[in-house]
């Protein structure tokens, strides 16, 4: 089995099968719309829930804001949202949750309510609740469900309530109020590390496909190790064809094997977004969990998780390149397109190791922020039974 900065069999093999063309400019031009349509694909989560239920904390939590940073979803007592407000995650603009108007008045009907808030445009639904589930939600659920939606019933606010949830009587659960099969998410927007958050995630992650996938994984709060394992491979998945776009762009410009330091300095700074980071949002992150920039920035240990420059890049590309030449000439023979350029082989070879070891610092050094910020450990909560909530 190959180690992991290694270039598997299985891609070398990828590698020949998709680069039919021997011609670069051809080879570019088909790279480029491969990564331009993963990096185009958009994810549009809708977030409802009565007016008080919390939906707008949700909508801030789950892109990493806090509830008074810069482009936070208004989070008033009082129902703010009147008409579907979208927010941009910060890292990953392609992903936007909308935070809709509330539902639960008296002259409720959920037909009309989601023709007007445009329901063919949202991927899928988070429908919030805070103390109780009421038939609302359940009329809800069934219309989105009719559409061929999938929607997720989010009980937030539950750090507030385990004892008294606890102690209520005749408790009526979404099953008794026409929901079939419920699948309820019990969690804190406060605490998302907590209760349910990061099973929430996994479910999201599990039931998209293809290229929403990917963009989900990437804007996920780094709430496990396991998302954080999941994003670098999400990356790396894409790695060959991104070391390969930016040496044979370069060499259709006629420039040298150093002149793709700019380009791999991209990569490298959609790396940190991807894991967190970069300055914003390690800022951000300061800001959600009370603790220090200084404090966060001190768990980043490489080089590629710091601040780059053209200098430290074009060290790491020096290095990664000594003692490649027979790899080389294999890619070269293997995918005829990199033996048509000088130093093809070496251009790329160099290119991919940079960032297949770059990716595997970045995961470290986000896991080491995660824990930082989050200080977790080992405890488990006891959180009342999501199959029982109240209903009026």
């Amino acid at each position: 089995m190959a180690r992991r900065h290694e270039i598997s069999e299985r891609e070398i093999m990828e590698m020949s099968s998709t680069i039919q063309s021997r011609v670069v400019m051809e080879v570019v031009a088909q790279l480029q719309g491969m990564l331009g349509q993963l990096n185009s694909t958009t994810l549009e989560i809708a977030v409802t829930g009565e007016s008080g239920s919390g939906k707008s904390s949700f909508v801030n939590a789950f892109r990493g804001v806090a509830d008074d940073g810069a482009g936070a979803a208004p989070t008033d007592v009082t129902e703010c949202t009147r008409a579907a407000e979208g927010y941009r995650h910060p890292s990953m603009p392609t992903v936007r949750l909308w935070d809709l108007p509330g539902i639960g008045t008296p002259t409720f009907q959920p037909q009309r309510y989601l023709q007007d808030v445009a329901l063919v445009e949202y991927d899928f639904f988070i429908i919030v609740a805070s103390e109780r589930f009421r038939e609302c939600h359940v009329q809800l659920a069934h219309c989105v469900e009719q559409a061929g939606k999938k929607f997720y019933f989010v009980r937030n606010k539950v750090d507030n309530d385990i004892e008294a949830s606890a102690k209520r009587r005749g408790r009526c659960g979404l099953r008794r109020i026409g929901a079939a099969d419920p699948r309820v998410f019990l969690l804190s927007c406060f605490e998302p590390q907590r209760f349910d958050f990061p099973r929430l995630q996994e479910t999201l992650e599990r039931e998209l496909e293809g290229h929403k996938r990917h963009v989900l994984l990437l804007a996920l709060p780094n709430l496990t190790a396991a998302v954080l394992e999941k994003k670098r491979q999400a990356l790396a998945g894409g790695l060959w064809r991104t070391a390969m776009a930016s040496c044979l762009k370069v060499a259709t410009a006629g420039g040298a094997v150093q002149e793709i330091v700019p380009a791999l300095m991209d990569t490298l700074r959609t790396y940190q977004r991807a894991f967190g980071l970069d300055t914003d949002s390690l800022h951000r992150l300061a800001n959600l969990t009370g603790k220090s920039y200084q404090e966060l920035y001190g768990e980043i240990r490489s080089t590629s998780g710091r601040e780059l420059s053209v200098h430290s890049v074009e060290s790491m590309l020096s290095q990664v390149a000594l003692g490649q030449q027979v790899l080389a000439g294999m890619l070269e023979r293997r995918v005829p397109v990199l033996g048509t350029i000088a130093s093809g082989g070496v251009s790329f070879i160099a290119s991919y190791y940079l960032l297949r070891s770059a990716l595997g610092e970045l995961s470290q050094d986000a896991e080491r922020v995660m824990h930082r910020a989050l200080e977790t450990g080992d405890r488990q909560e006891d959180v009342p039974d999501p199959g029982y909530f109240y209903y009026d």
